[in-house]
């Protein structure tokens, strides 16, 4: 059986007698890209559950309002983004943490995920980029893991190229420095 081509899907979406079977495969081929995505953010494996399975109902949804202005793919993220920031926010409120602090109990709780099975080299790292600031380390996970464009990062996010090359590279340099100065 062969896929359906990005505008084939879109075009199944926009039908009332298929749109279901074709978010069924959205979620299939999308599920596991939006989930390592989240779960790089620093977060548990059931809280990054929880955002993948609120992205998808948000794109579920906000169907009618999907054009095909953007890839499917890039509208999908966008969501998925604002579900971690979201998330993000709220865990901050909880533990009355400044957006400007580090999200250390991100690190505390990723060390107490009996899903987690990184090493102490692992830990750092993710240690390293919970340091970053929240933009810098969206940018950093969606270039260094995710493999993204610049072009279509500014897509999700709205922002120039050269400022996420700038953010890019500042996260690289961080992390470089706390990874020399804490191993």
């Amino acid at each position: 059986m062969h896929r359906d081509t990005e505008d084939e899907m879109i075009k199944k979406l926009s039908q009332p007698d298929t749109r279901r079977e074709a978010f069924t495969q959205v979620v299939k081929d999308y599920g596991e890209k939006l989930y390592w995505m989240t779960r790089k953010m620093g977060l548990s494996h059931d809280d990054t559950n929880d955002i993948v399975q609120n992205t998808f109902m948000k794109a579920w949804m906000n169907l009618d309002s999907f054009r095909g202005d953007s890839k499917l793919s890039t509208w999908l993220y966008k969501i998925a983004i604002n579900e971690n920031i979201t998330f993000l926010n709220k865990q901050r409120a909880m533990n009355n943490i400044s957006i400007d602090d580090v999200d250390v109990f991100l690190l505390e709780k990723l060390k107490s995920d009996d899903y987690f099975d990184g090493d102490d080299l692992q830990l750092k790292l993710q240690e390293a980029i919970l340091n970053l600031p929240e933009k810098q380390r969206i940018v950093f996970n969606m270039k260094y893991y995710e493999e993204m464009k610049y072009e279509e990062m500014s897509e999700i996010l709205g922002t120039s190229v050269g400022a996420l090359k700038a953010s890019y590279h500042h996260a690289v340099k961080k992390i470089e420095t706390f990874l020399t100065d804490n191993i």
